[in-house]
């Protein structure tokens, strides 16, 4: 029987695949807070339905592979690595760590930390020599 983690990390895939974010949403308490690297905080799940679209509209696809995970019980931890394209077409890579903390049926809290540097384009560069 799958703990709540790995029932996490098969619904995110599938919300990847569909891009439908309610059956993820679906795992989260009404009491949920959810964070990224911003300062905002999502709660409940309206709130995971909207930190779950915006996470998808920031891609034209991604796809997360997840390279381990742990669950206590009351705490999943799920280290992963990110593939996709941005909006624009320009691919990205980037992994993280996810954190969630829950009592087996339904997610209380959600917390990821990633490689924001991933989302940066490089300026580009100018001629410098004498005309």
């Amino acid at each position: 029987m799958a703990n709540l983690t790995e029932t996490f990390m098969q619904a995110l895939r599938n919300t990847e695949d569909s891009r439908d974010p309610a059956p993820l949403a679906a795992l989260f308490a009404e009491d949920a807070s959810l964070r990224n690297l911003t300062t905002q905080t999502w709660t409940g799940v309206d709130g995971a339905r909207e930190f779950w679209s915006a996470y998808l509209a920031n891609f034209r696809r991604i796809r997360s592979e997840f390279t381990h995970h742990t669950d206590d019980g009351h705490t999943g931890v799920m280290e992963w690595e990110a593939t996709g394209q941005l909006g624009d077409g320009t691919d990205i890579a980037y992994r993280g760590i996810s954190v969630i903390e829950h009592d087996g049926q339904s997610v209380h809290a959600f917390r990821t930390y990633y490689d924001s540097a991933a989302f940066v384009k490089p300026a580009v560069q100018g001629e410098t020599g004498a005309r």
